[in-house]
């Protein structure tokens, strides 16, 4: 997690004072959340904000990879037109294509190597992006009554 605290601090205009400020904090009490000293610990809220501060997505990011997951962040969408759906649709498909010929590869000795592994779940990772891609273009068309 810490670098994830670190790496918005640094995103943040005015780094390790700035970001303190903003949070009403004072710096060395922000390093003793950060850095868990004197009893302290980060709450999910102050990352929360933190993160909203940063305008970053390093905390949703860090809390998905903890958990064996991936962040999937959903785009807003606004009168989304055909051909912008048709190729959030062809890139998923196309996803899918790409998983298939990889894991088709990996299975030829009838084994999968770490480095397989981690090709395939990449590969599925941008699928499952896309997925949410297409799905979030669907749901700006939704007519409101």
């Amino acid at each position: 997690m810490r670098k994830a605290y670190l790496a918005m601090i640094k995103a943040f205009p005015g780094g390790w004072d700035a970001m303190a400020a903003a949070l009403g904090y004072t710096r060395m009490a922000l390093e003793n959340r950060i850095y868990e000293r004197r009893g302290q610990s980060m709450s999910a809220d102050t990352a929360l904000m933190m993160q909203k501060l940063s305008n970053t997505t390093f905390y949703a990011e860090e809390v998905a990879n903890q958990s064996d997951g991936i962040f999937i962040p959903i785009p807003e969408f606004t009168g989304v037109s055909d051909m912008a759906l048709l190729d959030a649709y062809t890139e998923m498909v196309s996803d899918e294509g790409k998983f298939a010929t990889d894991f088709r590869e990996a299975l030829k000795d009838g084994k999968v190597t770490q480095a397989e592994f981690e090709k395939l779940r990449k590969d599925l990772r941008q699928q499952q992006a896309h997925e949410m891609e297409l799905l979030a273009r669907i749901e700006s068309l939704i007519v409101k009554i």
